[in-house]
């Protein structure tokens, strides 16, 4: 992904494996022909999630790969991609193929995201989209100058972009406390490095300038 001109933040996609043995994609990449066979390798998939209506470019490809997969798009994702047929909306109530493994949750607030969060309840591991960047020194240079520019604090959490994107702030605070109340420790996020501990505090932390923290 480019956040600019000739700046390649890059993105994550998280594959999630059913208990059925099935994949579920969270945020797809493009299906190029390597990543489809690294991604056959693991199981079949039978569900792509475009979590928020910034994510979705790739979607349709991984679609169009596997047809039989069910695509669900975060709120009002169908209004704006009219080219794709979603077969559902993401939302607080987790889809029941799913085996009690995955959580998900609206971030409300923020109609420009609109962003679903999950959680893998197995693992205790948290999925953020935009709402949490983890630059690190590690990460590709791209990334940590656009996390600069785009003035992350503290290392972890969101950008000002997605900071200006909260239109209600007590909304998404109500929203982002149900989050808090999961019981998570590691955060997986699209831009960046995996936090292998201490997610809950991190967001927190990375939240406490929002009003009700």
């Amino acid at each position: 992904m480019r956040a600019l001109p000739l700046l390649d933040i890059g993105t994550r996609m998280t594959v999630v494996r059913l208990p059925d043995g099935g994949l579920l994609l969270h945020s797809p990449v493009e299906a190029d022909a390597p990543t489809r066979a690294a991604v056959d390798a693991l199981g079949p998939v039978r569900f792509v999630c475009a979590p928020n209506r910034v994510h979705h470019l790739y979607a349709g490809g991984w679609k169009t790969a596997y047809p039989d997969a069910r695509l669900l798009g975060a709120p009002g994702l169908a209004r704006k991609r009219r080219d794709l047929r979603f077969d559902g909306e993401l939302g607080d109530a987790p889809d029941p193929a799913w085996g009690g493994v995955l959580d998900t949750l609206l971030l409300r607030g923020a109609p420009w995201l609109d962003e679903v969060a999950f959680l893998h309840r197995p693992t205790r591991t948290l999925l953020l989209t935009d709402s949490a960047f983890h630059p690190t020194p590690a990460s590709r240079r791209g990334l940590r100058i656009w996390t600069t520019v785009s003035r992350v604090r503290g290392g972890f959490g969101p950008n000002a972009v997605a900071r200006l994107a909260i239109r209600d702030r007590a909304a998404f605070r109500a929203s982002l406390e149900r989050v808090l109340a999961w019981d998570f420790d590691r955060v997986v996020v699209t831009h960046g490095e995996v936090l292998e501990s201490g997610g809950e505090q991190a967001l927190r932390r990375a939240y406490a300038w929002l009003p009700g923290g």
